[in-house]
């Protein structure tokens, strides 16, 4: 019964849904789907139409009214929400990993290295006169013992990120 009531509607609601979808801003496809679950759901609960063909002309008009209505409340997003790397978890945790990696490696300097690496990684963004004061040495010498330790730092992470690579 419910295969020859559908076999003898589908020509009927695809020609319904062509002419309603443009119209309502949606296209045919999605309008048929949307009446075919609900000629379904009703004949779950109260059975086939008395009229099939009138109902089904009251359904698509039914859906592309709301499919209207939706389309009009609907803004679309400035980029695609899976592009957004601002909100994206995974995205979050590989950026915490890393400044974890980093500050683990500067805690593993030698010398004042880690207290200068401190200080230049400070979101105060002090200025070298004030980190050479902080750290006692003369801000002259504060550029070469700078150098001195990113090159430190450097040795230190090479062979961490460089095992994290994709070899091959």
């Amino acid at each position: 019964m419910t295969y020859d009531l559908v076999a003898a509607l589908h020509p009927l609601l695809s020609a319904e849904a062509s002419a309603e979808a443009y119209a309502a801003g949606s296209e045919p496809g999605d309008l048929e789907q949307a009446v075919w679950l609900r000629l379904l759901e009703r004949l779950e609960t109260e059975g086939p139409p008395p009229d099939p063909q009138g109902w089904l002309r009251k359904a698509v008009r039914a859906e592309a009214r709301r499919s209207r209505r939706t389309s009009r409340r609907e803004r679309p997003y400035g980029t695609e929400p899976a592009d957004d790397t601002r909100t994206d978890p995974e995205q979050y945790a590989l950026t915490a990993a890393r400044y974890r990696a980093l500050r683990e490696a500067v805690h593993r300097l030698p010398g004042r290295c880690p207290r200068l690496i401190e200080a230049l990684l400070s979101p105060e963004d002090p200025t070298y006169r004030e980190i050479a004061g902080e750290l006692g040495i003369s801000q002259g010498s504060l550029g070469p013992e700078r150098s001195r330790c990113l090159g430190c730092l450097r040795r230190l992470l090479t062979p961490e990120v460089a095992s994290r690579e994709v070899r091959g």
